[in-house]
């Protein structure tokens, strides 16, 4: 009896030590809607977990979401893509060593007919202002995503704004977006990854790309062990050094969609 009493207590004391370290196996990432919506995470993951034999918890929000969990200290790497955020994001404390990670860029899709008459335009700031002088609907995603907030400086650039029933504010993610400019035959701004991992579902055509104000940078960043103690900051820097290197990087590059590089690498420090 006392032998099994002594082989509970050192058991108990083995499963205590191994606590920490198997909380420390699971990664906890937030990340924008276009990295879980396009399919490039469920392939890129797998890769990661099995070398590092830790585990990922996707968050799958919009960009702002994805900085306001970070934040609260609620996971331990946010994967986003507007810059101006994540810089403040960084400046403020909330996160350490920010890498750049890959680009695609935006594009406004829409009807095949093209109400609006954009098809054709340079311009991303002239062809917002035809889709709101056309009164033709526009989705937007109205959630804070980096896809969103590119949007709202486009506007604001173009001085005008599309009013009343022409302009739907979802606050929604970006394939439910797509959904809804489909069934409502509405024009919307999107990220060219999601577009092609939802283009045969939806039928929405590319109306205006190729604007340089339309490029899309992807950052990564850790949160700061500082501000949160119980993060776990190993992991996010495992996941950051992985998702940087050549080996990250190259399969990044190789993610397809019907045949189409959706997302471009671009880390500086390709170890």
């Amino acid at each position: 009896m006392k032998n099994l009493k002594r082989n509970l207590v050192a058991l108990g004391m083995m499963l205590a030590l191994a606590m920490p370290a198997m909380a420390q196996n699971v990664i906890k990432l937030s990340t924008t809607t276009s990295t879980e919506n396009s399919g490039l995470l469920k392939y890129l993951l797998p890769a990661f977990e099995a070398k590092t034999k830790t585990k990922v918890h996707v968050i799958s929000v919009g960009t702002g979401k994805a900085l306001e969990l970070a934040k609260n200290g609620d996971v331990d790497v946010t994967l986003v893509h507007a810059r101006p955020s994540e810089d403040k994001f960084v400046a403020e404390g909330h996160g350490v060593n920010r890498r750049d990670v890959m680009y695609n860029d935006f594009i406004l899709v829409g009807p095949v007919s093209d109400p609006a008459g954009i098809k054709g335009s340079k311009s991303v700031i002239a062809a917002m202002q035809k889709i709101a002088a056309s009164k033709t609907r526009f989705i937007s995603r109205g959630d804070n995503s980096g896809t969103d907030q590119m949007e709202q400086a486009y506007w604001k650039q173009a001085g005008v704004k599309p009013t009343g029933g022409a302009y739907v504010s979802a606050g929604l993610g970006m394939g439910e977006v797509l959904t809804m400019a489909a069934e409502m035959q509405g024009y919307t701004l999107t990220d060219r990854a999601t577009y092609g991992a939802y283009r045969a579902k939806t039928g929405l055509a590319i109306v205006m790309e190729g604007d340089p104000k339309m490029f899309n940078p992807y950052g990564i960043i850790a949160v700061n062990p500082a501000k949160h103690k119980g993060i776990n900051y190993q992991g996010a820097m495992q996941l950051i050094n992985w998702m940087t290197s050549k080996e990250g990087q190259a399969k990044i590059a190789a993610f397809k969609v019907d045949g189409q590089q959706l997302f471009f690498p671009s880390a500086k420090s390709k170890r």
